[in-house]
């Protein structure tokens, strides 16, 4: 099963009015495993990049000035989801910029049910509890030590963790047996004697030459009762 995760950085949070996408990274998983495919892009936003969101992302206006705009990335970006279930944290936010860019561009837009939303399950699966990208690793384990701005590419390789943990875990896309345990009953037999025994397959020149091999190694007390007991006896 082939899904993207994905995850964009912006100039904002209008994304119907004048913010853009500054940034887009995509990793592809099969079955729930990053596969080592990815999609990643700088984009020049076409304006400046308020000092606040340069805090957080690190990318300025004057890294992002003569990047690529979206529209000549876009093909790209689309020819690598095809058609996969898009996976991200707060899709709502995502997708609002993801198909306004499209739109503008003259594009299709990516209908809604494609969208998977990691903040959504995790709200699911934790009611009450903290639901950050931020806070999900912590909750998994998943070590934030290659991040210290956020970015689309990295953020994307931590959801990918999360997404993964969120689906039931490592051991869950290591399972052989993906409908259910199959039950199975062993019915143990107590042996009983035979009715009669076995006759010995040693010739007689095996039973000399062992006999004389053991003389020479000085003779045992244990060897002669093994002897006794091949030969039937007490």
């Amino acid at each position: 099963m082939r899904e993207i995760v994905f995850d964009t950085e912006t100039t904002g949070f209008d994304s119907q009015g004048a913010d853009r996408i500054t940034e887009l990274g995509c990793i592809e998983l099969i079955d729930w495993l990053p596969t080592g495919e990815q999609f990643h892009a700088y984009l020049d936003p076409g304006r400046d990049v308020p000092p606040k969101v340069v805090e957080i992302t690190g990318l300025t206006t004057e890294f992002l000035r003569g990047k690529p705009k979206f529209d000549e990335r876009a093909d790209d970006f689309l020819a690598f989801i095809g058609d996969s279930p898009l996976i991200a944290h707060n899709a709502q936010f995502d997708r609002g910029f993801i198909n306004a860019e499209l739109r503008r561009s003259g594009r299709a837009e990516i209908p809604g049910d494609r969208f998977i939303d990691t903040l959504k399950m995790a709200n699911e699966k934790f009611p009450g509890s903290p639901a950050s990208l931020d806070a999900l690793c912590k909750r998994f384990g998943v070590s934030l030590s290659s991040r210290d701005k956020h970015g689309a590419i990295i953020d994307s390789e931590l959801l990918a963790a999360v997404y993964l943990e969120l689906k039931g875990g490592r051991e869950r896309s290591l399972s052989l047996d993906p409908v259910g345990t199959v039950e199975a009953s062993v019915d143990f037999v107590s042996p009983t004697a035979r009715p009669s025994p076995l006759p010995s397959l040693l010739s007689d020149e095996e039973r000399a030459a062992h006999a004389a091999f053991i003389e020479q190694m000085g003779g045992s007390e244990l060897w002669e009762r093994v002897q006794r007991r091949m030969d039937g006896r007490r």
